[in-house]
């Protein structure tokens, strides 16, 4: 059962929001440069003993930057960084795959980019992948499974489980 969504932004309209809220009323949102609610720009939140913080990713100069990923991830003082925004985000530049939905471990901490829920067309590549992050959440280890719609066929790739160090 889900427990908690966290949304990385850009709903754009109510609509978005309310469909998100029927899935799980545990609905934790940040603005994205596209939504006009109040959403804040950052929130911190705390899941069994992680402290997880969610931002679009349009404030993270340049955009994808692991270095400035993991700066804004040690400001906010959490163990899981959830961003969007750069479909390719957590890629790196080595990574050939440019894969839009990434989950990274990096400085014994977790930068994880959900990718683009709706596949919605974005300036970097016109080829997105529908994807999202689920996160199983248990006292000190998080296993993260990516979701990805390829070819008409929903992909699940289970990520190396990360655990917090004590």
């Amino acid at each position: 059962k889900i427990q908690h969504i966290l949304c990385t932004g850009d709903l754009c309209i109510k609509e978005m929001h309310d469909y998100l809220k029927g899935i799980c009323s545990d609905l934790h949102i940040v603005k994205g440069e596209f939504d006009e609610s109040n959403y804040p720009e950052t929130k911190v939140l705390t899941v069994g003993s992680f402290k997880i913080g969610i931002c679009h990713g349009h404030q993270v100069i340049p955009w994808g930057d692991i270095e400035s990923l993991a700066m804004l991830q040690r400001q906010l003082d959490v163990d899981i960084l959830v961003s969007g925004h750069v479909t390719s985000q957590v890629a790196g530049e080595k990574d050939k795959e440019r894969k839009q939905c990434k989950v990274l471990k990096y400085e014994d901490r977790l930068l994880v980019n959900p990718g683009s829920a709706t596949g919605a067309y974005n300036g970097i590549t016109h080829d997105v992948k529908p994807s999202f992050v689920l996160l199983d959440i248990a006292e000190l280890k998080v296993d993260a499974y990516v979701y990805e719609l390829v070819d008409g066929d929903v992909k699940v790739e289970k990520v190396d489980e990360f655990v917090r160090k004590q």
